[in-house]
């Protein structure tokens, strides 16, 4: 684990900050151009100055009072959280992701109880070491070539840590916001009418395993608050992967795939049952452990397991599903409300790097000589018929939803970050450049395209927008697919050049918390909290089709993610988790009838390899 030096705090001191409001509209005009005609801009723009000097003003300066009166947390904070828990579409699909790790670099370590008792020693670890305080914060350097430096990183540690934050700031170095950590663990999401509830049980000690339906506990902390023999959890896994019991003919996870009302309704009823004590338990755990009994087969085969497998071996509210496949391949499946993907990716590659460097047993070590069937209990639900049939139900609506979705993947060979940085090129320009382009030559427009961008650089941080669907990506994309022959490899450069710094501009933006959509989206929250109606701008077609977000994209870049991914956000829309790797580009694509992921990632394949050809003096190809 990264110990925290002296000299950084582990939290921020520095709100997130509101925008101006000018500056919000200037943006969110910016980010509409490319997407509207002539006279429907016209339209918006009229909207966003009646806005800008009515009752936008109004809202927004009780924004920046209401911000000034709550020092303890962000103005986007209270809304966000509303937003995710508000939400009565199921968890998985509408808004969990998924993240593989890379295989152990040692083979024989990817043996499933081999692998699954490691990576749970090292999870524990991580907590040991987030609870006492000692877990180093990432810091997002603006200017890494002043403050990512082992120069600066030493004279940090002589000044005061009263005034080293600052020093920190002072560099353009921005210590990453930790409050989203302790729900990492003992944590879930319980459904409730209306409004769901994150809940967290900090004194559980057990750790929950799923494996073929059904539920197991046993501790991993002992009384002391001291990890469990590493000996005595294999043995536990061990005991646990040798139960034969066939998968239950009703399994109780189907019932977390379920529309959140009608699970809020099924969970009292579970409660009032006699199930209490073992949803309890369930929602208590440390984490949630999902065994599966068979092998990943392939990158297509691996994100449907990971991203939502049959129904029947996760659970979908806990804060995290660790999953191990039969072969060892691992993944993070996690619930997006209580935190996002920074706090995960933190935890996803401190888990990696400590399980495959510091392992816990080897090949060689032998389970305990303990009494597992005294330690690890099952746990026993009580269904009545009614409760059987709506999990029937919750499955047959499950399978129905998952029959529909596709994904496919791709691997571009060609080049990679090296390559692009060498050209002086953001490689995420380029990457969200060919998502454009690909669009635009499967369905001939340009459409709402959102990047997610976290803001952890500020207290209580969750995300913004950025917007990559520019008048500059618009322009470079035309001239690749419309008309390639009218330009020299020179002049498509330049515009690539133009998108890059562009982007580049967009991303530091939302990173500092200056994008549009999170200050809009507050400002209609507190309209809609004062009973106010809904200003005009918000009514506006164009502000709904800029949120219908078509193109929703995302990447985490780290050595130890295989890949990852999620479902589209609406229906006629793609989902692409991405990542430009040292020497290869990565692609992961979902969409739901009426849109081809397979199609789409040839057009993104063919819109690279147009950018490779242009950034090497090649004829563009039609």
């Amino acid at each position: 684990m990264t110990f925290c030096p002296k000299g950084l705090a582990s939290s921020n001191k520095i709100k997130l900050p509101i925008p101006k409001l000018e500056d919000t509209i200037k943006r969110y005009l910016r980010a509409q151009k490319p997407l509207l005609d002539d006279g429907q801009f016209r339209k918006t723009e009229q909207f966003c100055k009646s806005f800008e000097n009515g009752i936008g003003k109004e809202l927004h300066e009780q924004l920046v009072a209401q911000d000034k009166q709550n020092k303890h947390t962000s103005y986007i904070s209270g809304p966000w959280f509303d937003m995710y828990l508000t939400a009565r579409d199921p968890v998985v699909l509408n808004f969990n992701p998924f993240m593989a790790f890379n295989p152990d670099p040692k083979s024989e370590y990817n043996d499933q109880l081999i692998r699954a008792t490691n990576m749970t020693i090292s999870a524990i670890r991580f907590l040991k070491t987030l609870r006492a305080g000692l877990l180093e914060p990432e810091v997002f350097h603006l200017n890494p070539a002043k403050s990512d430096t082992d120069t600066f990183k030493r004279l940090i540690r002589f000044v005061p840590s009263s005034l080293s934050w600052y020093g920190a700031y002072l560099v353009n170095a921005y210590p990453l916001d930790m409050s989203q950590y302790f729900r990492l663990f003992n944590s879930t999401r319980l459904p409730r009418p209306v409004r769901d509830e994150l809940v967290t049980d900090e004194s559980a000690r057990h750790l929950l395993v799923l494996r073929k339906g059904h539920f197991y506990v046993f501790d991993v902390l002992d009384q002391d608050g001291n990890i469990v023999s590493a000996s005595e959890i294999q043995a536990h896994l061990k005991y646990i992967l040798s139960d034969s019991s066939a998968t239950p003919d009703f399994p109780l996870a189907y019932l977390t795939t379920e529309n959140r009302d009608v699970w809020a309704e099924l969970r009292e009823r579970l409660v009032s049952g006699g199930n209490e004590e073992a949803l309890r338990k369930v929602d208590s755990a440390v984490f949630c452990l999902c065994l599966d009994d068979f092998p990943i087969k392939d990158l297509v085969h691996l994100s449907h397991t990971m991203l939502h497998s049959d129904g029947t071996n996760r659970w979908f509210d806990k804060s995290f599903n660790l999953i191990l496949a039969k072969d060892g391949t691992a993944a993070v499946h996690f619930e997006h409300a209580w935190g996002d993907g920074v706090a995960v990716l933190r935890f996803f590659n401190e888990v990696f790097k400590d399980s495959t460097q510091a392992p816990a047993i080897t090949p060689q070590s032998q389970p305990a000589h303990t009494d597992s069937s005294a330690a690890v209990r099952r746990l026993n639900f009580k269904l009545d018929d009614a409760m059987k049939a709506s999990i029937g139900a919750a499955k047959d609506k499950f399978d129905a939803i998952v029959k529909t979705l596709t994904i496919d993947f791709i691997q571009f060979q060609r080049g990679g970050k090296e390559f692009l940085k060498n050209q002086k090129l953001s490689p995420d320009a380029v990457a969200q450049l060919a998502f454009q382009m690909a669009f635009l030559r499967q369905y001939g427009r340009t459409v709402a395209t959102y990047e997610s961008c976290s803001t952890a650089a500020f207290k209580h941080g969750r995300t913004e927008a950025i917007r990559p669907a520019s008048i500059f990506t618009k322009k470079c994309s035309e001239a690749f697919v419309r008309e390639p022959s009218r330009h020299s490899a020179g002049e498509l450069c330049q515009m690539m050049a133009e998108c890059s710094t562009y982007h580049g501009q967009l991303t530091k933006e939302a990173a500092m918390g200056q994008g549009f959509d999170r200050h809009l989206f507050a400002l209609r929250y507190l309209a809609a909290a004062k009973g106010i109606a809904l200003p005009e701008l918000y009514l506006d077609p164009a502000y709904r089709q800029i949120n219908h977000n078509i193109l929703s994209t995302s990447t985490l870049s780290s050595s130890t993610v295989n890949i990852g991914g999620f479902a589209p956000v609406v229906p006629d829309g793609f989902g692409i988790g991405y990542a430009v790797h040292d020497k290869w580009i990565g692609c992961n694509v979902s969409s739901y009838p009426g849109r081809n992921a397979r199609e789409f990632l040839q057009c993104v394949e063919k819109a690279l390899e147009d950018i490779f050809d242009a950034i090497e003096g090649k004829r563009i190809k039609t």
